[in-house]
């Protein structure tokens, strides 16, 4: 694990990119290839996955210079969605072809890790079949989102991940269609428990949920 603490996002893509194609290039060459997971927080910003609606960006160009958030278009699947302060980012640039896992296994065992942390602090939440990402409450009244995923998959290497709301400003993602789904909450940890919640240790459990799901080091 790797804590890259507060980062602008075209650094910590950047980094991942480098990542990435050193992955690739290495597995091309018969060169064993190891798996890293950085934890991150942006500063506000906006991403376009490659299927994103261009009409669920809801701010104009001014009210986001207000904010100070920089817009992206970027290469993982999904519509947009927002990063920012009080959000835990995760990136596994992992090899599924050594993990021995297809990329529906992989997104399933990245919920699981989202679910298992998100459980040590007593929060139920769960994944759907026909919805990336966790959510609470389906099927009730106030069905809400706790956290996002998108990833980009080539070769077998993967990128991008998790998006999860530990302390975030939720009146952000009014400037957006969250994921493109108009009729469902966002939420966070924070709000759910009503208290701020202390990053330090989301991070170290979500380590330990990954390290013990995917079967790495810790």
């Amino acid at each position: 694990m790797q804590d890259l603490g507060s980062m602008p996002y075209r650094e910590a893509w950047d980094r991942q990119l480098k990542l990435f194609h050193q992955k690739i290039e290495n597995k091309k060459n018969g060169v064993p290839v190891t798996h890293d997971l950085l934890f991150v927080e942006h500063p506000h910003v906006y991403t376009f996955g490659k299927s994103a609606e261009k009409n669920n960006m809801l701010a104009t160009p001014e009210m986001l210079r207000n904010i100070g958030a920089e817009v992206y278009e970027i290469e993982r699947g999904g519509d947009i969605t927002y990063h920012g302060p009080g959000q835990l980012v995760v990136y596994p640039i992992f090899d599924l072809e050594q993990l021995q896992m297809g990329v529906k296994s992989f997104v399933q065992a990245v919920e699981m890790s989202i679910i298992q942390t998100l459980k040590t602090f007593e929060i139920d939440a769960v994944a759907l079949d026909d919805r990336i990402g966790v959510w609470m409450d389906v099927g009730g009244k106030r069905e809400r989102k706790i956290a996002a995923i998108g990833i980009k998959c080539s070769r077998f290497v993967t990128m991008h991940g998790l998006a999860m709301n530990v302390n975030t400003d939720l009146s952000m993602f009014g400037n957006i269609v969250p994921c493109g789904i108009p009729d469902k909450e966002v939420t966070s940890m924070k709000k759910e428990l009503n208290r701020q919640i202390d990053m330090e240790v989301v991070k170290n459990e979500m380590g330990k949920q990954f390290a013990h799901i995917f079967g790495l080091k810790y």
